[in-house]
């Protein structure tokens, strides 16, 4: 909660000083605001299904474009949304203009060691998370993209800006998708 308010304070920052502050001031705004912010966008990225090396440039590429941004005097009122909006998009173009073969989302969680020795509990995991990626992955574009957005702490209206679609979409296409997992866990 605290680096929450934390970040919300900064970004605000990065708004109420966009056309007052020198390019240095924004340069050391925009690196704190990497500093939070970095971690999220990659994660949003990777469940993109993007390589690593591919995100990390993307996040990269994002904070310079706020730079550039920010120095033009441009206003930014949700610099948070406004970050994962370019990420987005830069994804987009990237994955559209290049189609090889993506890391899997499987991969990542097959490197998870499981704490409990009981056989049977670690199957009825491995029944549970196989089901669930199975879910994951026949969910439309959009629901995943909802859904990972939330997870890296959006609200709904800022994955709204972000996918450019309306409140009511997001909030539908949470609920679908929420309902999925939900039948699927036995709930």
């Amino acid at each position: 909660m605290g680096e929450d308010l934390l970040m919300a304070e900064v970004a605000i920052g990065l708004v109420e000083h966009a056309t007052e502050a020198a390019a240095g001031r924004h340069a050391e705004q925009v690196v704190h605001f990497f500093d939070l912010m970095r971690d999220r966008l990659l994660r949003y990225l990777l469940g993109l299904r993007l390589p690593v090396e591919d995100a990390e440039e993307i996040v990269q590429e994002v904070f310079l474009a706020l730079f550039e941004h920010l120095r033009r005097e441009r206003k930014c009122r949700n610099a948070r949304a406004w970050v994962f909006r370019v990420a987005h998009n830069l994804a987009l173009k990237r994955r559209g203009r290049d189609r090889r073969n993506r890391q899997n989302l499987s991969s990542r969680a097959g490197d998870a060691a499981s704490a409990a020795p009981d056989p049977e509990q670690q199957f009825l995991r491995s029944q549970r998370g196989m089901r669930f990626s199975a879910i994951w992955r026949a969910l439309p574009e959009q629901e995943r993209r909802c859904l990972a957005l939330r997870a890296e702490g959006l609200t709904y209206r800022e994955i709204a800006e972000v996918l450019d679609v309306s409140l009511g979409t997001v909030a539908a296409s949470l609920g679908r998708s929420l309902a999925r997992f939900a039948r699927a866990d036995g709930r």
